[in-house]
């Protein structure tokens, strides 16, 4: 028994192949069909399709990240009640095809938000980095929104104004794009312009109703998936606090609880993100997989080195402010206790995230955060630590 390793695909136009994942030991894909907009059924052909694609590889598709949701779903508005439809739907349709685990967020606009997405390391390596002053100052004085100074101090103010000052247009350029332009997993990009009417849906919304439109969602898409057996995990927010005055609403372990108490089924689960917990050091991750261990059905495995201001970049997936060594010890724990109860779910995927850009791949354009070779590295360092931690136990 161990956990079932996979790695994210993007589809046939990755850089990343699946012949290249397959020589990784990885068994499992996760992947989705990022070319229907977001919103719409997919249909059952899609879906055969890319599953007999990897399939032909000689894998699995074992975890679909994601099944966008839509933002008028998240509002609560327009058309949303159709969206949930079609949602239902989707979810019957992976179903029939024999996929019973989806991934999903709940995050107003963005997927998760990095200021820089080739930070150069102290061994020539880069990683994905959100800088606390880069932000304000995109937040400041590129995207110009009213009353954003509220939000910041005036020693923050003041030296995000002089790294403004400091910077050349392309560098600009660089920092608008990196936070809104199409990163991997928003599924749309936006202009400033465009961003900044998104952000206007969110003007009235905080975060207890952003709490109850997931809520409301949820009423409506655990029932589908109960009769589907299709186990839905939510992923946390990144970063897990509010950022250009959005609510947030899945950062720590309280957030996750009130998911759970508000809907109160297995299908109602959780992504365990160490690298999105992880930032905060309020979140005891062992003890939150103690805790909420039943309702884990996807583990994201990365690990993060911040700092008291906010700033953190990805470290290497045995490093940074988690003990991986402790988190994987109760995951081990958590699902030898599934298999002794006899459940089916025991065998959990997992996927190391969020690798660095090394060797030959710093050449190589690939999606951010989703290099080969950087995964293939920390796939191996987990593999041979969940191997460590299971022959010390049993």
């Amino acid at each position: 028994m161990k956990l079932e390793e996979t790695f994210r695909w993007y589809g046939p136009k990755d850089s990343v192949s699946l012949s290249d994942i397959k020589m990784t030991g990885a068994t499992g894909i996760v992947t989705a069909l990022h070319h229907i907009p977001n919103g719409e059924v997919w249909p059952i052909s899609e879906i055969e399709k890319r599953k007999t694609d990897i399939e032909d590889a000689g894998l699995r598709w074992s975890v679909v990240e994601s099944v966008p949701v839509h933002e008028a779903i998240k509002t609560r508005t327009g058309n949303y009640k159709n969206h949930i439809k079609n949602y239902q739907q989707t979810l019957i349709n992976l179903s029939e095809c024999g996929i019973h685990v989806v991934c999903y967020n709940f995050m107003p606009i963005l997927d998760w938000t990095r200021t820089n997405l080739d930070f150069e390391l102290e061994d020539g390596s880069t990683a994905l980095r959100f800088d606390a002053i880069d932000f304000a100052v995109f937040e400041l004085f590129l995207l110009k929104r009213p009353h954003t100074e509220k939000r910041y101090s005036e020693e923050i103010i003041a030296l995000s104004r002089t790294r403004f000052s400091e910077m050349s247009i392309e560098a600009q350029e660089q920092l608008i794009n990196n936070i809104i332009a199409g990163l991997p997993g928003a599924e749309e990009g936006y202009s400033i312009i465009q961003f900044n009417l998104a952000l206007n849906t969110y003007d009235n919304i905080g975060a207890d109703q952003l709490r109850g439109n997931l809520v409301h969602f949820l009423e409506h898409i655990i029932p589908t998936a109960e009769q589907a057996n299709v186990f839905m995990c939510i992923h946390p927010d990144d970063p897990p606090y509010p950022i250009l005055g959005l609510p947030r609403v899945v950062s720590t372990k309280a957030d996750v609880l009130y998911i759970f108490d508000a809907v109160k089924s297995i299908h109602n689960g959780l992504t365990f993100c160490t690298g999105s917990f992880g930032v905060r050091s309020d979140n005891d991750l062992p003890a939150m997989i103690e805790e909420l261990g039943e309702r884990i059905h996807f583990l994201h495995l990365r690990n993060v080195q911040s700092d008291a201001n906010g700033n953190f970049h990805e470290a290497n997936h045995l490093d940074g402010n988690t003990d991986m060594f402790a988190v994987l010890k109760a995951i081990i724990i958590e699902q030898k206790r599934r298999k002794s109860e006899g459940q089916t779910n025991f065998n959990i995927p997992m996927r190391p995230d969020h690798g660095h850009k090394m060797l030959d791949d710093l050449t190589k354009e690939t999606n951010p955060g989703y290099s080969c070779i950087g995964r293939l590295r920390g796939l191996a360092e987990l593999r041979g630590l969940e191997m460590g931690i299971r022959k010390s136990l049993y």
